[in-house]
């Protein structure tokens, strides 16, 4: 398949689903949801259609999704881990979590492990400040974690 018939197939896939979606009360969100959940990533043709068919343009759909941080242009590993950056967590260790993190991982926050399996990502509060620091592996919270932790977390998704 080209390029131009990969697009195709994403730009109409997009627009089903912004269609179905566009009669819900503020439905950018739930279609940038959607088109994620279906592509893995909100590709830049997905921009496009969610933009013809609310009426919108590409930079209102492009500035919203790119606003939120759990919205991405690429796809993202088979895993995500997220680690707490606010003030208890900072408070409680996380710098040093979070450079063991990246080193046990080979990579830095808002990338891959080069086969795939994890994405690091910060976040900026889980609400579990009274156990600090947190993260978060895909939607399963993790309280005061450590770097032996977050070692077993990474050998436990194969990263």
């Amino acid at each position: 398949m080209t390029d131009e018939q990969t697009e195709s197939e994403t730009h109409r896939r997009a627009t089903e689903i912004a269609t179905g979606l566009a009669h819900l009360e503020g439905p950018l969100l739930p279609i940038l949801h959607a088109v994620q959940h279906e592509f893995g990533c909100v590709p830049e043709d997905a921009i496009r259609a969610i933009a013809k068919v609310l009426n919108l343009g590409r930079a209102e759909v492009h500035g919203t999704m790119t606003f939120y941080p759990d919205y991405r242009a690429e796809p993202g590993g088979a895993h995500t881990l997220k680690l707490c950056r606010a003030e208890a967590c900072q408070s409680m260790g996380g710098d040093a979590l979070a450079d063991e993190a990246r080193r046990i991982l080979g990579i830095d926050f808002h990338e891959t492990t080069a086969d795939g399996a994890l994405t690091l990502e910060p976040v900026y509060c889980l609400g579990l400040c009274a156990c600090a620091p947190a993260a978060m592996l895909d939607h399963e919270v993790h309280g005061r974690v450590t770097a032996e932790t977050i070692g077993r977390i990474a050998e436990g998704v194969g990263a």
